[in-house]
Parts: structure tokens; sequence; C-alpha cells
């Protein structure tokens, strides 16, 4: 469900983007990102760091795609945000020595160490994936394709990666857990 919830002002982009066009979509998408913590905050639920840092990407790339009237910076969007999200997980490996994708996960899952800093590395690794991909798709290919491409592109890329670290990770998870 949580899924669902961080997935909607994609959802709403796309739909907003068939309708009535890449500003009209930028404008719903930084409007719904606005409405999702709103809605958290409301609720007096935990706003996450992540959710905040796509806000402001959002309003500061989307902003300037309305106020300029160049799509390009909402096509950089997605980018600056995987990016970020690699620049994270690396710095805070290497230099504060904290594993976030073991934070996020420790309770789930026992794992041995060697196999936990790989664990954070191919995410490091997928997320400037996601990030170069956006950029191809972007700008080798018209907006309508990249607007597709954020949907369903990137969902599926993230479902496969998700699966294959699930195989892959299996062979650590004991039977008694499950």
């Amino acid at each position: 469900m949580k899924y669902l919830f961080d997935f909607f002002p994609i959802l709403l982009f796309f739909i907003a983007y068939k309708f009535g066009g890449i500003y009209v979509a930028t404008s719903v998408g930084i409007a719904a990102s606005f409405v999702q913590i709103g809605w958290l905050l409301l609720r007096g639920k935990k706003v996450d760091t992540m959710m905040w840092l796509s806000l402001a990407i959002i309003v500061v790339f989307g902003g300037a795609t309305l106020l300029l009237h160049d799509e390009t910076f909402i096509k950089w969007k997605p980018t600056v945000l995987y990016w970020l999200f690699a620049l994270g997980l690396l710095v805070s490996s290497v230099f504060f020595k904290k594993n976030v994708i073991r934070t996020m996960m420790g309770e789930q899952i026992k794992l041995p160490e060697p196999i936990w800093r790989n664990l954070n590395l191919s995410w490091v690794l997928f997320f400037i994936t996601m990030g170069l991909a956006n950029l191809y798709v972007a700008f080798t290919f018209n907006t309508d394709t990249w607007v597709n491409f954020k949907l369903f592109g990137s969902t599926a890329m993230m479902f496969i990666f998700i699966i294959a670290q699930g195989v892959v990770l299996n062979k650590y998870v004991d039977d008694k857990e499950s």
C-alpha cells in the first residue's frame, strides 16, 4: 500500500500529461507531491526524508520547467533524484560507516556483513543506472516516450531489480524466519 501511495504523484503526472501536456502534468506533479505530504502530516504520520527530497526536487525542477517554459528541467528531475539516492547510500557507507539498506531492512532479514555491503553497492549502481537510463530516454526520444518510460519503464526496472535481489538473497533466509 505504501508503494501505491508513493506512486501517486507519478500516476497523476502521467494522467495529466495524456490530457493536458507536459506543463499541466508538471503542475499536477508538484501539487500532488504537496498533497501527498500534507495528507501524511494531517494524519500525524512521519514523512520520509526521501519524500521531502522528492518534493524539493520537483518544486525546483518543475518550477524551472514552468517558469522558463522548458521541459528539459522536468526531464532531469528523476535522474537528479536517483543520483542523490545513490550518493546518499555511498556517502553514508564510505564516510559514516552506516549501511542505509541494512538500517531499512535489518529487522526483516539477517545477512552477513559482506552481503550487506554488496547489497548497498548494488542499490548505488542501480540508482546510477536508472539515472543514466532516464537521461538516455529523455534526450534520445520524444516527450511521449519519456513520459511512458517514466511510468512503465522505470517501474519495470525497479520491479525486476527487486525480484532479482530477492532471488539472490533467498539463500540467506532461514526457513524458520519465514
